[in-house]
């Protein structure tokens, strides 16, 4: 079968599902990821024939993305600022939204001094490792409920040449008598109502109890990590945290409430409330 008739069934089978952009951005993945194939080969060479061997894996791979299985899962990664991370059923696929709350904190801290860093639910890793790949002399400690969730953010950061401190415990039970500069946390924060606003993707394919929170009590991990942060953080210390767009003031009030100051509230690149950073008094 030749390259060009391929990206035919997948555009014919797929469009209808995710839009003629997406599937073209899913075919050259999967032909990068299983022929070694770089996106220019199709245009310089259309006709390049795919051997009889090669075809099921792809064949595979367009029968799970019509069953709505995310392309990350399929080809077992993906990048989170410019990095590798494995992915998996047990983890949180990495957000772009997530990249920028990184790039907050790398942008106020000096990337040669001796921090103590927290990172609370860590799922893959991607936050702690790749602040543990930029800060050179930081001390990195991630933390999350699921055993195969460290399992997977411990290869990750083997990937990736770090060493972060990986350990079980609850976000709201967790205890410790280190001190940090910067506690950093994504935790759950979807309420259960705004479910019907999400993709089949994620929420077919990704942990549940990465992502939901209950209607009643949708901010009980900001609780918990801004609980933790008051006891933990040094003086001055700062707190950034991913939030639920929808629930930014109550957020702040809540960070506020632990005696937290200057607190700031930024928009992500779709516009959307989505990041805290606060200072312990």
């Amino acid at each position: 079968m030749l390259l060009r008739e391929l990206k035919r069934i997948f555009h014919n089978e797929l469009d209808t599902l995710y839009g003629n952009e997406e599937v073209a951005s899913f075919f050259y993945l999967l032909i990068e990821h299983y022929l070694g194939l770089e996106r220019f080969v199709l245009a310089v060479q259309p006709d390049v024939r795919i051997e009889k061997n090669e075809d099921p894996e792809l064949f595979l791979a367009l029968s799970q993305l019509k069953e709505f299985r995310p392309i990350q899962h399929i080809i077992g990664s993906t990048h989170f600022m410019d990095m590798e991370f494995k992915v998996g059923p047990e983890v949180l696929i990495p957000r772009p939204e997530t990249e920028e709350l990184v790039r907050w904190v790398l942008a106020d801290v000096d990337k040669e001094a001796d921090l103590d860093i927290l990172d609370m639910g860590t799922g893959s890793g991607c936050i702690a490792i790749v602040l543990a790949k930029a800060l050179k002399n930081a001390t990195v400690h991630g933390l999350d409920i699921s055993d195969e969730a460290l399992e997977i953010a411990r290869e990750n950061a083997l990937l990736n040449e770090v060493d972060v401190h990986f350990f079980t415990s609850d976000l709201l039970n967790f205890e410790s008598e280190l001190l940090f500069d910067i506690i950093i946390s994504n935790p759950p924060y979807i309420r259960e109502l705004e479910k019907i606003e999400m993709s089949k993707n994620v929420i077919s394919y990704e942990p549940g109890n990465a992502l939901f929170v209950p209607d009643d009590d949708p901010l009980i991990f900001y609780r918990g990590v801004a609980d933790f942060a008051s006891k933990h953080l040094k003086p001055n210390g700062m707190l950034y945290l991913e939030i639920n767009q929808y629930l930014c003031a109550d957020t702040c009030q809540l960070v506020r409430d632990y005696d937290f100051e200057n607190i700031e509230l930024r928009k992500d690149m779709f516009g959307n409330d989505r990041m805290i950073k606060a200072i312990k008094k």
